[in-house]
C-alpha cells in the first residue's frame, strides 16, 4: 500500500473494486482491449472545490470532466513510478507533450521548470537520510529520487520516483488548509516544494552529525586510517548537492514570474527559496570541512610515517654499531686490541652492549624512539 493511502484523516479509502474502477484507462477515442487494464501506479485522485476535497471516488477521466464543469475547482492526480504504458493514456487525456511522458517516466532528472503550451513542468529531487550504525567505505548516507509535477489551469499531476519524498503527508496537510488549496494547482506545487526543501534541511543536519562523529574518530589518539570513510562521505555529500543545488534556478524563475503566478504564490516560493539557500550554504560548508578533515588526515598520516621512519632509522643505527664492532673483530689479523686476552670476547660483548645502550638513550632523548 502506498504512502498516501496510509495517511490518516483522508476522506476515502481504496478498496479493491474501487481501485480498479478509479485507475481504469479511459482515453478518448474508440475503445480498445487495453481500455480495461488498470493503471497500477495511480495512488490518489481527488477533486478540490474552493480548497475542499469533494466527496466521492474519481478516476482521472471523470475527475477532469468534473473540474471542467465546476468553477473554482481543480484535480490532483498522484502517481508513483508509472511506466510508459501507464502514463501514455494519461498524457493523451490531458493533452501533454510527448516530452512530458518521457519526463514523467524517467527516474533521475535535474531540477527544472519548463512550459509546454499551457502546462508547466516542474521537476524536483527527493532526498532521504539512510540510517547506519557505522560509516564504512561502501555504506549509503543519502538516497535520492524525483518528483515531477504537471501544472495546468485546472489540474496538477504529481509523479514520484523512489521511496523518498512521500506526498501523502503533503496532501493531508494541504487538505487541512482549504484557504491555501483554494489558490489552485500552484498551491499544491508550493506545498510539495516546501516539504521537499524541509527534508533537505533534515538530511543536512544528519550529515553534520556524521561529520562531527568522523572528525572525532580522525583526531582520536588511536585513530585508524579513516581516509576511505572521509572520501565515501564526501561522495555522498556530492550526490546530495547534485539533488539540491540545481533547484535554485527553477525557484528563482518562479519568483520572478510576475505574469504567470499570483503575488501570494510567489511570496510562498520566496520563503521556500530562502530555506533552500540555507541548505546550499550548509552543503558548501560541509564540503569545505570534509576537505579540511581529509587534508588534516593525510598530514597526520605523513607525520606518522615520518615517525615510523625515524624509529626504523634509529634501530638500524643501533644494529649498525653492533655490526661494525663484530665486523672489525672478525678480521684475520694478529695484532688486534684484546685479541689474545682471556676476557676479550666478553669485553667486546660488553662494549657492544654499552654502545647500543648509549645510542638507545640518545635516540630516546631526541624523540626518535
Amino acid at each position: 500500500m502506498s504512502d498516501e493511502q496510509q495517511q490518516p484523516g483522508l476522506a476515502w479509502t481504496w478498496t479493491a473494486p474501487l481501485r480498479k474502477a478509479a485507475s481504469r484507462i479511459r482515453p478518448t477515442g474508440p475503445a480498445t482491449a487495453e481500455d480495461d487494464e488498470p493503471v497500477q501506479s495511480i495512488v490518489d485522485c481527488a477533486v478540490y472545490v474552493d480548497g475542499r476535497r469533494r466527496p466521492g471516488t474519481y478516476d482521472y477521466d471523470s475527475g477532469l470532466a468534473t473540474v471542467r464543469q465546476t468553477p473554482g475547482s481543480f484535480l490532483w492526480l498522484g502517481l508513483h513510478e508509472p511506466s510508459e504504458a501507464d502514463f501514455a493514456p494519461i498524457a493523451k487525456r490531458f493533452g501533454l507533450d510527448e516530452l512530458a511522458v518521457e519526463a514523467a517516466t524517467t527516474r533521475r532528472q535535474r531540477p527544472k521548470i519548463e512550459h509546454f503550451a499551457d502546462v508547466a513542468l516542474f521537476v524536483l529531487r527527493t532526498t532521504r537520510y539512510v540510517e547506519h550504525s557505522t560509516l564504512t567505505e561502501t555504506c549509503d548516507v543519502v538516497e535520492t529520487g524525483s518528483v515531477v509535477l504537471f501544472i495546468g489551469d485546472a489540474y496538477v499531476i504529481s509523479v514520484r520516483h523512489g521511496p523518498a519524498g512521500e506526498l501523502g503527508p503533503v496532501r493531508a496537510d494541504l487538505e487541512k488548509r482549504p484557504d491555501r488549496l483554494a489558490q489552485g494547482p500552484w498551491a499544491v506545487a508550493h506545498g510539495v516544494a516546501d516539504r521537499l526543501v524541509d527534508s533537505y534541511l533534515e538530511v543536512a543536519v544528519a550529515f553534520e552529525n556524521d561529520i562531527d562523529e568522523l572528525e572525532d574518530h580522525v583526531f582520536a589518539p588511536q585513530s585508524q586510517n579513516r581516509a576511505a570513510q572521509i572520501y565515501q562521505l564526501k561522495r555522498e555529500l556530492m550526490e546530495f548537492k547534485r539533488a539540491v543545488a540545481p533547484l535554485q534556478h527553477p525557484l528563482a524563475a518562479l519568483i520572478d514570474d510576475k505574469e504567470g503566478l499570483p503575488k501570494e504564490i510567489r511570496r510562498y516560493f520566496r520563503d521556500v527559496n530562502d530555506h533552500l539557500l540555507r541548505t546550499v550554504e550548509r552543503i558548501v560548508t560541509y564540503d569545505d570541512l570534509l576537505n579540511s578533515i581529509l587534508q588534516a588526515r593525510l598530514a597526520q598520516l605523513s607525520v606518522d610515517q615520518n615517525n615510523d621512519m625515524r624509529k626504523i632509522a634509529a634501530w638500524a643505527a643501533i644494529a649498525a654499531a653492533q655490526t661494525a664492532i663484530a665486523g672489525v673483530y672478525g678480521m684475520n689479523f694478529d695484532y688486534m686490541p684484546e685479541l689474545h686476552w682471556k676476557y676479550g670476547y666478553a669485553g667486546v660483548l660488553a662494549l657492544m652492549f654499552v654502545v647500543a645502550a648509549g645510542l638507545y638513550r640518545a635516540f630516546r632523548r631526541s624523540g626518535w624512539l
